[in-house]
Parts: C-alpha cells; sequence; structure tokens
C-alpha cells in the first residue's frame, strides 16, 4: 500500500495553498496520513480527494478541524503495520522511549511540529516526521514522506521538490 504522510501544511494561516509540486506523491497515494496543523478542514477535503485519510489534531488546529473528525491520537493498522499517530512527540532526547510507553504496539509512530523530516529506524519504534510541504522553517527544504508498506513490513522516503 502506497501511504502518504504529510503534516504542518498551515494552509491557510501560513501557505494561501498546497504546493504543486506534492501533486504526483498525493497522486501516487492509496492513504494519506496527516500529523496535525492542517489548520482548516478545506485543506483537509483536499487532500481527501486524491485518497482516504485520515489526520490528528496539531497544536494550531482549531474546532473546525475537530469537528472534521480529527483526533488527538490516532492508532490504525495497514497492512499489517501497526501505526501510531500525534502531533508533538515532545523533545529529541528520550523520543524513543517515550513514543514506544505511549504506544506500545505501534512498529512506526507518525509525528509532526518541528517542521523537521526525519525517519529513523530504532530498536523499539520507527519514528517518522514527514517534515512540511509549505513552511520548512530551519528545515533545508520543504518535504513529504512515501511510506509503503506491504504484508507487516514497511519503508520511507523523505522527498522534496
Amino acid at each position: 500500500m502506497n501511504v502518504l504522510a504529510i503534516g504542518d501544511t498551515h494552509v491557510p494561516d501560513f501557505a494561501p495553498t498546497l504546493p504543486e509540486w506534492i501533486v504526483p506523491h498525493l497522486e501516487w497515494a492509496e492513504q494519506i496520513l496527516h500529523t496535525g496543523d492542517a489548520t482548516s478542514p478545506d485543506v483537509l477535503a483536499e487532500l481527501g480527494a486524491y485518497a482516504p485519510l485520515q489526520a490528528v489534531m496539531g497544536n494550531c488546529d482549531g474546532w473546525d478541524v475537530a469537528a472534521w473528525g480529527a483526533p488527538s491520537q490516532l492508532e490504525l493498522e495497514l497492512a499489517g503495520v501497526r501505526i501510531a499517530m500525534v502531533h508533538d512527540s515532545g523533545l529529541r532526547k528520550g523520543r524513543e522511549a517515550r513514543m514506544h510507553r505511549r504506544f506500545p504496539e505501534a512498529d512506526l509512530v507518525l509525528f509532526g511540529h518541528s517542521h523537521q523530516a526525519l525517519f529513523e529506524r530504532r530498536q523499539e519504534v520507527a519514528l517518522l516526521n514527514p517534515g512540511s510541504p509549505t513552511w520548512k522553517r530551519r528545515a533545508p527544504e520543504p518535504t513529504v514522506a512515501r511510506l509503503v508498506v506491504k504484508r507487516g513490513a514497511f519503508d520511507a522516503t523523505l522527498r522534496a521538490p
């Protein structure tokens, strides 16, 4: 299964629209996972027009994103891979242990908040932050993540324009 992980889109509070460079990634996706800070249910509707979408609340999301149906955290299984999602995973130091305690059954934890793209396979749990396609902050470039899950295994690649 082809899964697009995206987060911190900040449309329209930072960017007026989603960037064109992500369209091929959206078209590739069979499932989309948004790690929070969509800041508008309109951007979630736009993403959901490409593939089934699940999203969690971010610290900049309001009542309208909650009303759309975004919970504060989410656990799901895709093609035998147990995935947990949360917007803010906290400080880098101790993150793996903290996420493993919070989501003991997860194979992979997706998170956002920092806008810093990251994919690490750790001892207890793999960690994936897709970064942001609109607001890179201190990152070298805007990013999304392609996640391929199949028969209980997965791999991710970070993609930029």
